[in-house]
C-alpha cells in the first residue's frame, strides 16, 4: 500500500507502515525527528500536483487548535494581544484546511480531530468518526484519539488495559499528556501519535488495499 501521512513530524505512523511493508512517507512543515522518507513543506502542493493518484491511503493530522473544545473560549475572549476577528479567521483557516484533506480524491483517508466545538461541527459536519485511548493499544496513557474515517474500519482494541482509579499517582502518570508541563516543545509532545496506535493503523488499515 502507497500511504501518505500528512502533517506528521515525529514520523511513528510513517514508521509503523513501513515496519509492515508499506510504501510509506510523512509530510510537514517541520523536518522529520527520525531518518526516513519525509517532504518538508507543505502538504498542498502534493495533493494540488496530482500525486495523490500515487497513494492508496492517507493518515492526516490537521491542526486542531481553534477546532478543539477546549479552546473554544478563545473564539469570544481571545488572548492578550489578539483579536475576536483573528480567532475565527484562524477557525475559518482551520476548517478550509480540514476540508481540503477530507475532500483530496485518495479512496481511503483517516483524518484525526479532536472533540470539536460546535462551531466546527457546523462548518465542518463530519461523517464517521470514531474515537480511541491509547490503554485501548498497550499504552499507559489517557489521550482521547478522533479520526473521521473515509472508506477505512473502526480500529478494533487490542492489548485493552485496565486504566487506573482517578486520584491515584498512577492515574497522574497516565495522565501525562493532559499534565505536560508548559514550554516551547508543549504542543509537539502533546501531538505525537502513540506507538500502539500507529501499529493499529498500519496492521489493520494496511490490510484495506
Amino acid at each position: 500500500m502507497r500511504v501518505l501521512v500528512a502533517c506528521e513530524f515525529s514520523g511513528v505512523v510513517r514508521d509503523a507502515f513501513i515496519a509492515k511493508g508499506h510504501d510509506a512517507v510523512s509530510c510537514d512543515l517541520l523536518p522529520t525527528e527520525v531518518p526516513g522518507p519525509h517532504i518538508q513543506g507543505s502538504v498542498l502542493p502534493i495533493l494540488q500536483s496530482g500525486w495523490y493518484g500515487k497513494f492508496d491511503l492517507m493518515i492526516a493530522h490537521p491542526p486542531c487548535t481553534r477546532l478543539s473544545n477546549s479552546g473554544v473560549q478563545w473564539l469570544n475572549s481571545p488572548p492578550k494581544g489578539r483579536t475576536v476577528e483573528e480567532m475565527w479567521a484562524e477557525l475559518d483557516e482551520a476548517v478550509a484546511f480540514y476540508r481540503l484533506l477530507r475532500d483530496a480524491p485518495i479512496p481511503r483517508k483517516a483524518i484525526e480531530n479532536p472533540i470539536m466545538h460546535r462551531y466546527a461541527m457546523e462548518r465542518i459536519q463530519p461523517g464517521n468518526r470514531q474515537f480511541v485511548q491509547p490503554w485501548w493499544f498497550g499504552e499507559k496513557a489517557f489521550k482521547a484519539t478522533g479520526f473521521e474515517l473515509v472508506n477505512l474500519p473502526e480500529l478494533v482494541a487490542i492489548n485493552r488495559l485496565v486504566p487506573p482509579l482517578r486520584g491515584t499517582d498512577e492515574h497522574k502518570r497516565w495522565s501525562k499528556v493532559h499534565r505536560e508541563p508548559p514550554g516551547p516543545d508543549r504542543w509537539k509532545n502533546r501531538s505525537r501519535t502513540f506507538q500502539g496506535i500507529a501499529d493499529a493503523m498500519a496492521d489493520q488499515w494496511g490490510k484495506c488495499l
